[in-house]
């Protein structure tokens, strides 16, 4: 009898001293001790407050239950990790406290016997918590959602290590169809409403809160628990539309869900392509024959459709099965071509426009290795030409995003070493600019062609509300003035003296213009009262592959000569 008391003393002892050695690690507010079930054997620490229950309470019960519902596959997850690594660090996770009230608290959690040892968990409230789960990913200024590119990369990470944890997730899709003519009726603060209020509710109902993108303009993706109820999300979305919708009609929503085997052998890599390859197809569904029906299946098959997908482009990039299509900018005076625009287009596809596949290409990581075999291409068809000859010029497109990629700035560096005879009749046109994440890395490249005698153009002026800021910090020669502000200063009553003051402000910054879409006498007018330097557009001709085509250019007659071309 008194030795089984003393073991029993003992074990007590070896229990206690086990549970005082992780609060000292984890220095919680709380302090849990559970089983390989995940059942709680102890607790101790500030449980009224957290969840409004007695210690006594909350023995027995499931450390599950605790937890907001959309982030129990990654806290399985992460408490899985634990016998592997023998300890986690400040996840960051959602309690269900007092009152369903949704808690953030930061778990740590130990194991000191990963044989047979139970797991010790520590929580702490965090007013940092919310934020710590997605610093390195930008978000939607209005609806504080990710983009799709953030969103496939956080998914997939997250999809991946709850798998391999042997718990389940899904990704489903959201589209409210009429979303664009609600927003339109709405004044601009019940607009933004909105916008925050669905991008809140979707969080909330994520995985570990942050796991949902705007892919479009009422069109979402939210990661979360396999068996949520996705009809209850539906319904509560729709609600909110009726709130905000003065008839109090309200809005119709729909919802596909795609699942993930759970044998599934998918690298990250791979399924990040699936995801963005998904995202893709829904952003243009419905409008190119892809209704949302289509979207809802295996996971597992649109990787392989991505994958599939990736080879093709990159077999198209590496046998250069694509051509150069020229489209001129024209002094808006004189009618002189100064350079030409170097368009690609594809030849499996002709006289389809590439812009779905270049979209591709941007959203899967590879426009990159298209950039730099563009460049080659354009270079081909300048030896061409003596090279003592300056009458052609050519700008070729960059994506912000491979300015950003290393691997692209080092070849094309190497590139124009090897052909520095292309100076004067090369030129860059950098596109995408809202993916350009580092200015001043940015504005280092730019420098860097310039100082090599090649000019550089910023594309998209004037589209977002981002171009004064990357003009302000980007040392261009040109800015092209996006042809949907053309058209709509054109349309509005302030639109001329608008477009007429920035194209002085440009002026006074020495940096020249070129107004896009041109395409009737009118708006070349217009431009031309206000002050734009060049123009492009149909006006003067179709992109085409044969230079012969604007020889003479179209519309010529339009044109006073006499005046000198700067650019």
């Amino acid at each position: 009898m008194f030795v089984n008391e003393s073991l029993s003393k003992v074990d007590g002892l070896k229990a206690e001293r086990d549970r005082y050695v992780s609060l000292a690690f984890c220095w919680a507010d709380l302090l849990f001790e559970i089983d390989r079930s995940f059942n709680i054997v102890f607790v101790s620490g500030a449980t009224q407050a957290f969840f409004g229950r007695s210690p006594e309470s909350l023995i027995g019960s499931s450390f599950r239950d605790l937890i907001a519902p959309a982030d129990i596959p990654m806290v399985g997850q992460a408490l899985k990790k634990i016998l592997k690594t023998g300890r986690i660090h400040e996840e960051v996770l959602r309690v269900v406290g007092p009152d369903a009230a949704i808690l953030w608290v930061s778990m740590s959690a130990y194991c000191l016997d990963a044989a047979n040892g139970n797991l010790f968990i520590g929580l702490k409230k965090s007013s940092q918590a919310a934020k710590m789960a997605s610093l390195s990913y930008p978000r939607d200024d209005k609806s504080g959602l990710f983009d799709s590119g953030s969103f496939a990369e956080l998914a997939a990470d997250r999809l991946k290590k709850i798998q391999a944890a042997g718990e389940s997730a899904e990704v489903t899709l959201v589209s409210i169809p009429e979303m664009k003519e609600l927003h339109e009726r709405l004044d601009a603060q019940s607009s933004d409403a909105l916008q925050r209020s669905v991008g809140e509710f979707l969080k909330a109902n994520s995985m570990g809160g942050d796991s949902a993108a705007q892919v479009a303009e009422g069109r979402y993706s939210i990661m979360h628990a396999a068996g949520t109820r996705i009809s209850d999300v539906v319904g509560q979305i729709e609600q909110l539309t009726r709130k905000a919708d003065p008839s109090g009609q309200g809005l119709r929503v729909e919802s596909a869900t795609m699942t993930m085997d759970a044998g599934a052998d998918i690298s990250e890599e791979d399924l990040t392509k699936g995801l963005l390859y998904t995202l893709n197809k829904f952003r243009v569904a419905d409008g190119e024959g892809v209704s949302l029906a289509d979207l809802t299946t295996n996971m597992t098959s649109l990787v392989g459709e991505a994958v599939s997908e990736v080879n093709n482009f990159k077999h198209v990039v590496s046998s250069q099965e694509f051509y150069v299509a020229l489209q001129p900018i024209v002094h808006i005076n004189t009618g002189d071509i100064h350079h030409y625009e170097a368009l690609v287009r594809f030849d499996a596809k002709p006289g389809e426009s590439p812009f779905k596949t270049i979209t591709f290409a941007e959203e899967t990581g590879l426009i990159h290795e298209f950039d730099l075999a563009m460049a080659k291409k354009v270079i081909e068809w300048l030896t061409k030409f003596p090279r003592n000859n300056d009458k052609y010029r050519v700008a070729v497109n960059v994506s912000g995003f491979s300015i950003g990629k290393p691997v692209y700035v080092d070849a094309l560096m190497k590139l124009l070493k090897a052909n520095d005879w292309t100076q004067g009749k090369l030129m860059f046109e950098i596109t995408e600019s809202s993916r350009m994440s580092d200015l001043d890395a940015a504005n280092n490249f730019i420098h860097t062609l310039r100082k090599q005698g090649y000019h550089v153009c910023l594309d998209d002026f004037g589209a977002g509300a981002a171009s004064f800021q990357y003009l302000s910090v980007l040392d261009v020669d040109v800015v092209k003035l996006d042809g949907s502000a053309v058209k709509n200063a054109q349309k509005a009553t302030k639109g001329r003296a608008f477009l007429s003051a920035l194209t002085e402000l440009c002026r006074r910054m020495n940096v020249e213009t070129i107004a896009e879409m041109v395409d009737t006498p009118d708006t070349l007018e217009f431009c031309r009262d206000c002050g734009c330097n060049y123009v492009q557009g149909y006006l003067f001709g179709k992109p085409s592959r044969e230079i012969k085509d604007f020889n003479p250019l179209p519309q010529i007659t339009l044109f006073k000569k006499g005046n000198t071309v700067k650019l």
